[in-house]
């Protein structure tokens, strides 16, 4: 392991120890500095006052206005991921079919839906659903543009997911006569899952935030607009809108870490699980015991069977 370490990260000597002993002093003194200069700016200005913060230990603030804006982002942001989801695995796969019928005309999709602004599918989803249904839906409307733009930006995502898998697992496949459904299903797309799985994870980060678009655009009572309501009967805006960037914060920590788990957890499973094997040599040897890993590939049992 120290043979390991030392070919791949050179270990700081005294001189490079003290050179980093005292940059991270230097650092630690400017970001104080910053501190101080932001807080000192902000009480210069009656911003740190309990009147400005006190209507947080209000409950009905949080019941009026913040809860049910967050409940509102949460429900869009689902609601689109449980759509956008499926919508991108099926676009990612059909640009790689082998049929041009189908792989150029989902590559067209894919990228207009993803050169255009999120905001704007916006804007057109709420003027169509007026003019079809006569009525307006801001929810509708964010959840369409939503749903549009992120599951075009998906299903690269998958695109790519699946071409970062080994091209030897594809041979591998085609060479005990699995076809191509079978070969995407059972070998490609678990694998994929595992390396795309950051890049969903931030996509729905995306999807989180681009709510409050929505509350610019066409109306809708999500989390930002709830809180500029609330600002406005309490008179206290910038500590409102550090109260919200901080929610969003703790909902972008919680799905990083969730992302974390399952991608510890998915690699766990591809590790397969270990099993004996007992090797004969001469007759001098001793019997030795290796510990070899298995693959629990998904249609391995069958195949052996």
């Amino acid at each position: 392991m120290s043979e390991r370490a030392s070919v791949l990260y050179d270990i700081p000597g005294p001189k490079a120890k003290r050179v980093n002993l005292i940059m991270s002093a230097v650092f630690g003194a400017l970001l104080l500095l910053l501190a101080w200069y932001v807080l000192s700016t902000l009480a210069s200005k009656n911003q740190l006052t309990a009147e400005k913060w006190s209507p947080f230990l209000e409950s009905d603030n949080w019941t009026t206005y913040l809860l049910p804006g967050l409940w509102a982002t949460l429900y869009a942001a689902a609601v689109s991921v449980v759509i956008a989801l499926p919508i991108g695995a099926i676009l990612g796969i059909g640009r790689l079919s082998d049929h041009a019928w189908i792989r150029w005309p989902v590559g067209v999709i894919v990228e207009f839906f993803r050169a255009i602004p999120v905001i704007i599918l916006m804007l057109f989803a709420f003027e169509l659903w007026f003019f079809a249904f006569g009525s307006s839906s801001p929810f509708a409307a964010v959840v369409i543009g939503l749903v549009l733009y992120n599951g075009s930006v998906l299903a690269e995502v998958v695109r790519a997911g699946i071409l970062a898998v080994p091209k030897g697992q594809t041979e591998a496949g085609v060479a005990i006569g699995l076809n191509k459904t079978q070969l995407m299903t059972l070998v490609l797309l678990p694998q994929a899952v595992t390396t795309m799985l950051p890049a969903v994870v931030s996509q729905l980060v995306v999807i989180v935030k681009d709510t409050a678009l929505g509350g610019i655009l066409v109306g809708y009572v999500e989390l930002r607009r709830a809180a500029n309501t609330s600002a406005s009967n309490y008179g206290n805006l910038l500590p409102t809108y550090v109260v919200v960037a901080v929610i969003y914060i703790i909902i972008n920590m919680l799905l990083n870490s969730l992302s974390t788990y399952l991608e510890r957890k998915l690699r766990t499973r591809r590790g397969g699980r270990r099993v004996a094997i007992i090797q004969a040599g001469t007759e001098s040897d001793l019997l030795e015991r290796q510990e070899i890993v298995v693959l629990d590939a998904p249609g391995v049992d069958e195949f052996n069977k």
